[in-house]
């Protein structure tokens, strides 16, 4: 697809808000506009989560998931990217659950909610799901300081690409494919120093994955 006048919807949490880099300038999102045309509109809010939170965190905005912030998006979008997950796994308090779940209360429930509500205000548009990035404690199953065990990082990355596969959903895996994994040493000190967040040399890989990923997949 060629992506000069198209308009991208990027829903997501600090990654997209381009919390790492130098500037707004400096973020995926703003980075695909200049090198493709593409109208890209940044939905990004940091330490957001797609499933819902049970304990509310402060600030609030914190708890602004991903399932009720898509009526909040422009209607009118061509593409919709969803990148999100991270959060969940550092400090979302959501169970998992199971894949017959269909409430927010759950990461299971939450992705169904989520992709049926893109679906439903967005049934013209291509709706795409990038995977998290890994990050240094990818391996805890209690992601930043949970109270208890719930699952690492690839068990989210896993739950989103069996209910994006449910729907027939195209998702872009920089899991697997970013060539950022931040517990290499030279990886984390060019590309993610702080361990979880892109830095602008970061954000160019990203932005270069999703432009390739968009073009050559819709």
């Amino acid at each position: 697809m060629n992506l000069s006048g198209k308009k991208i919807n990027f829903l997501g949490d600090s990654i997209t808000h381009g919390s790492g880099t130098s500037g707004e300038d400096k973020r995926f999102s703003n980075l695909i506009a200049a090198k493709t045309g593409a109208i890209c509109r940044n939905y990004g809010i940091g330490g957001t989560r797609i499933a819902r939170q049970f304990n509310r965190t402060i600030p609030d905005f914190d708890d602004n998931d991903y399932c009720s912030r898509v009526c909040k998006m422009d209607p009118d979008a061509d593409i919709v990217v969803v990148f999100g997950g991270t959060n969940d796994f550092g400090h979302g308090d959501a169970p998992l659950g199971t894949p017959t779940d269909r409430t927010d209360g759950t990461f299971y429930g939450a992705m169904h909610v989520l992709c049926n509500r893109l679906i439903e205000r967005y049934p013209d548009a291509a709706i795409v799901f990038i995977t998290p990035l890994h990050r240094c404690n990818e391996a805890s199953l209690r992601g930043d300081n949970k109270p208890m065990d719930i699952g690492n990082l690839k068990t989210y990355v896993d739950i989103i690409r069996e209910v994006t596969e449910y729907y027939s959903l195209p998702v872009l895996d920089l899991y697997a494919t970013s060539g950022l994994q931040p517990l290499v040493p030279v990886i984390k000190e060019k590309f993610v120093p702080d361990g979880l967040h892109p830095n602008d040399a970061g954000h160019v890989i990203l932005a270069d994955k999703i432009i390739a990923f968009l073009e050559n997949t819709l």
